[in-house]
């Protein structure tokens, strides 16, 4: 093993994010803020594990660590709050020859596994990949069982990109006649975003476990521009919004877009403001986060993007496999007691 794992001490910590801006794909969330959030809110503990080479770093690993009754829990990003990718992301391989790119991977890879099975010893391992992240191989090869799921990315680099639009969201965008304003609103915005989706899923019978005070939070604690929070407001009043996430290539399509009782395309708007402020400040992709309802693929097809496949990969030890495995055969009756 040429590459050595370690968890990240005060001195490393410290150049997280400078390490987190050169790597491959690393999104907001990658951030040493962000992390801490996600670990605060989910009452998990961050585990921040670095790759190197002799001194050369090439690979950083968040974790979050949790205890479910007997079994220790291994989760990256943690669940239920509306982070779609996390995982690994490598540095330092973009001049490298396939052969040692692809065995400097692995190696990283071994390492963090037998770090995290030495130091941790989980009974379940949950990590989902960056779409930027395409080499799963390494994950497989240690047991792991790697699922597709599926994203939208709409290529910026354009020159008309609204030719690429559907029929109707480019007759939606051109022949608007609304008395609406489309702006960033800050943390007043994020309360009106997320508030409306709270209250969407509510009347759908749905879970939505972040609140305002979440996202406000990650809006303060992240550099300016990260979050974004834009609304559409006619006469004072906020009618839509969007709540995005920002990389130096990347935005993402995080929260918003809740259907509206107005009659005007609300969210067709949103987006063709949002893509063109993005090309604006030269970014080069529109990640329209999440590719795998066809309800929510009809609306976000109409914007000409690719779907672009990211990863789960799991793992369960022997005992969790037995556990789940006789849950999966009680009767109801016997579940609901149980829960």
């Amino acid at each position: 093993m040429t590459i050595e794992i370690q968890e990240a001490d005060d001195s490393t910590l410290e150049r997280w994010n400078n390490l987190v801006e050169r790597s491959d794909g690393a999104t907001p969330f990658h951030r040493r803020e962000a992390l801490t959030h996600l670990a605060e809110t989910s009452n998990t503990e961050v585990r921040f594990l670095v790759g190197y080479k002799g001194q050369e770093p090439v690979g950083l690993f968040p974790i979050f660590v949790t205890t479910k009754g007997p079994f220790r829990m291994v989760y990256s990003p943690p669940p239920h709050l509306e982070v779609y990718y996390l995982g690994p992301t490598l540095l330092n391989f973009a001049k490298l020859k396939q052969r040692k790119a692809e065995r400097r991977h692995r190696e990283f890879i071994d390492g963090a596994i037998e770090w995290i099975e030495a130091e941790i010893d989980p009974a379940y391992v949950d990590v989902r990949t960056v779409d930027e992240y395409t080499d799963l191989r390494p994950f497989s090869w240690n047991g792991f069982d790697v699922s597709p799921s599926y994203t939208y990315i709409l290529d910026l680099t354009g020159e008309d990109l609204l030719m690429q639009f559907s029929r109707d969201a480019r007759s939606n965008v051109r022949n608007r006649d609304d008395g609406c304003t489309i702006r960033e609103a800050g943390v007043a915005g994020i309360e009106a975003v997320i508030s409306q989706i709270q209250d969407r899923h509510a009347a759908q019978g749905k879970e939505y476990r972040i609140d305002p005070e979440f996202v406000t939070e990650l809006y303060e604690r992240l550099p300016d521009g990260c979050v974004r929070p834009y609304v559409c407001e006619r006469d004072g009043e906020i009618l839509g919004g969007m709540v995005t996430l920002e990389t130096d290539d990347t935005i993402y399509r995080w929260q918003g877009g809740a259907k509206s009782d107005v009659e005007f395309p609300i969210n067709d708007l949103l987006d063709w403001h949002i893509i063109q402020e993005a090309q604006e400040r030269g970014l080069t992709r529109y990640d329209l986060v999440g590719a795998n309802l066809p309800r929510l693929c009809r609306y976000k097809s109409k914007f000409g993007p690719e779907p672009v496949a990211y990863h789960t990969v799991q793992r369960k030890s022997t005992r969790m496999q037995a556990v789940t495995g006789v849950y999966r055969r009680l009767p109801s009756a016997l579940k609901v007691v149980s829960e």
